[in-house]
């Protein structure tokens, strides 16, 4: 759907195609080979499925296809291969992830109402409104109509549909993996540009979702397209590195008896790690060659408490090193991944890297939402399946004050981008983003609460409105109603300060305040106000980017680029709106970059 490029297998399967063949080549063999009169092309999807839903009725599955194969016969990817593949392939890689049938059937039409001339009313109508809810979810706007909005517009589509049925973005997951295994046959230019949106948007996705089986490759296939050299580098070292096998087998041997001595049932494996995250960890850490330490997973078959006591039988036998021990179990992630995680001094002094989990910690580790379709009959707490769409939720909130598709977007990746931290306010646990201040906090708990913002005191201290807080942070929020004589109170004090543009973090909050300056915009504002105001509205979407500016004179340039007589009157049409900060935050990146 979102990528037209060649077929690939399903969940864990082919390398990525490369460019080589000649289009007309591979259409011909495609022709020759697709589909084959041994194989039914739907066998292995309704085998994989039955293999996770016995009870499930194959039937609705080869109906679909034979629909979806009606409508696109005739249509080919780019690599010569029909269409037909590439819904097929999604479908496979859902089943693979155990999704229910209504997924599957959905994600086998997932192409049809966009690319065919299939509608949404007929799919409806075979095959009920909530695979048609599914369908119109990912189904993209037209290019041709909407224009450069059309990507925004499809991607705020589909968080809201997401928001009335989550499975809408599991398939576009598999859609963007399948096309992103393919990639291959698209020029250099496409390949990175597609790339990179991945990257930016559906790989930070699919974490908020918990679905690491699907992440993990998703990221190496982005290495793959954007650090083509580095992908080459971590492969190699994967594959070459002596003895590594062995030395893991020793490591789990003795921690397998060291379990069993402390009475602990569990399963204990290797726990290779894949080459984004070596990619990652190499560069972060600045070293010269992959830094890739051997790992082990410890997955007990009791109750969390059993976890405990298979960390002092690992810490029994080798020394834990300090400040590498962390307990995801007590405090979880935020799209509630649970595990113990600690480093210990191993065998022939290595340091090896140890999880620890029970079963079902390990299920949501590596399915995260989609375990409540693979394991119905696990049940689970609806309260965490509620909490692992929190974020889900607060970015509907924001949504709505989002005055485009565009600032939506540019908000959404911000969002997704920037790493997240818990703190505790009115007794509960709340997620923002790393760097995130009182009033971020504020806006979190309530518009109202936001817009009359005071003060804060930070662990029983007073501080300062601006303050960064940190994880574990306990946050009291006061606000102008809570103040004494709140009724003598001049009115006009009611309601946010501009200056907090200058350092909230979070897309809620600086959307609530835009929002607020909009309806209550002072009339008598003086011009210095708003070049003032304009340059710290520039400031803020430059942070987005990790981007500053250590003088004007690019900014000068770049008004005279659009056609302002100064640099002021750029700088007033910013905080008007007559031009959005993040189009001139845009080009003047482009300006300054091409200069160089």
């Amino acid at each position: 759907m979102d990528v037209d490029a060649g077929h690939g297998a399903a969940l864990g399967g082919a390398l990525p195609t490369q460019p080589g063949e000649l289009p007309l080549a591979r259409r011909l063999r495609s022709l020759l080979t697709w589909p084959t009169t041994e194989t039914d092309p739907v066998t292995q999807l309704v085998r994989s499925h039955r293999a996770i839903h016995a009870g499930a009725e194959p039937s609705v599955l080869r109906r679909a296809y034979t629909i979806a194969e009606n409508m696109h016969r005739g249509q080919f990817r780019k690599s010569g291969e029909p269409y037909i593949t590439h819904p097929l392939a999604v479908a496979q890689i859902c089943a693979d992830l155990g999704m229910d049938s209504t997924t599957l059937v959905a994600a086998l039409l997932h192409d049809t109402v966009e690319d065919t001339r299939y509608t949404l009313q007929a799919l409806a109508e075979d095959f009920g409104h909530e695979v048609a809810h599914l369908v119109d979810g990912v189904t993209k706007f037209d290019k041709a109509f909407y224009g450069k909005a059309a990507e925004a517009e499809t991607i705020r589509k589909m968080i809201i549909a997401a928001g009335k049925d989550v499975r809408v973005l599991i398939i576009k997951l598999a859609d963007r993996l399948h096309n992103m295994r393919t990639l291959g046959v698209r020029s250099a230019a496409s390949r990175q540009r597609i790339a990179r949106a991945t990257q930016e948007v559906l790989v930070p996705l699919c974490d908020r979702l918990g679905i690491q089986t699907l992440k993990r490759e998703l990221d190496d296939v982005v290495l793959l397209h954007l650090e083509p050299d580095e992908h080459v580098r971590i492969a190699r070292h994967v594959h070459d590195r002596p003895g590594w096998d062995a030395y893991l087998e020793e490591v789990v041997s003795r921690a397998k008896a060291a379990l069993r001595r402390s009475r602990v049932d569990a399963e204990v494996t290797p726990r290779p790690r894949h080459l984004y995250s070596i990619w990652k960890d190499t560069v972060a850490g600045g070293h010269g060659t992959p830094f890739d330490l051997p790992r082990i997973a410890v997955v007990v078959d009791g109750p969390a408490t059993d976890c405990y006591a298979a960390l002092g039988a690992v810490h029994g036998i080798w020394r834990p090193i300090a400040g590498r021990f962390k307990d995801f179990i007590a405090s979880p992630k935020n799209n509630l991944y649970r595990s113990l995680h600690t480093s210990v001094c191993g065998p022939q002094d290595r340091t090896v890297e140890v999880l620890i989990r029970t079963e079902e910690m390990h299920r949501s580790a590596e399915y995260g939402i989609a375990a409540q379709f693979r394991f119905p009959r696990a049940g689970g707490s609806a309260t965490a399946r509620a909490e692992q769409l929190d974020w889900l939720r607060r970015v509907l909130d924001w949504e709505q004050d989002a005055a485009d598709p565009a600032q939506f977007l540019e908000s959404l990746r911000c969002d997704l981008a920037e790493a997240q931290i818990q703190v505790f306010a009115d007794g509960r646990q709340v997620v923002l983003p790393a760097g995130a201040t009182p009033v971020d906090l504020a806006y979190e708990l309530g518009t109202e609460r936001g817009d009359r913002c005071l003060a804060a005191r930070i662990n029983g201290r007073l501080a300062p409105l601006s303050s960064e807080l940190d994880e574990g942070d306990v946050v009291e929020i006061f606000t102008e109603t809570d103040a004494e004589d709140d009724s003598d109170a001049d009115a006009a004090s009611h309601g946010p300060r501009r200056e907090w543009l200058g350092f909230v973090k979070s897309p809620h909050a600086q959307m609530q305040i835009n929002r607020w300056f909009a309806e209550h915009t002072e009339p008598g504002i003086s011009i210095t106000d708003k070049v003032r105001l304009g340059r710290a509205t520039i400031g803020l979407a430059l942070r987005k980017h990790d981007r500053g500016l250590a003088s004007d004179l690019p900014l000068l340039r770049l008004s005279e680029e659009l056609g302002y007589p100064d640099l002021e009157t750029l700088l007033v049409a910013v905080f008007d709106r007559v031009i959005e900060p993040d189009t001139v935050v845009r080009q003047l990146i482009d300006l300054v970059d091409h200069r160089q």
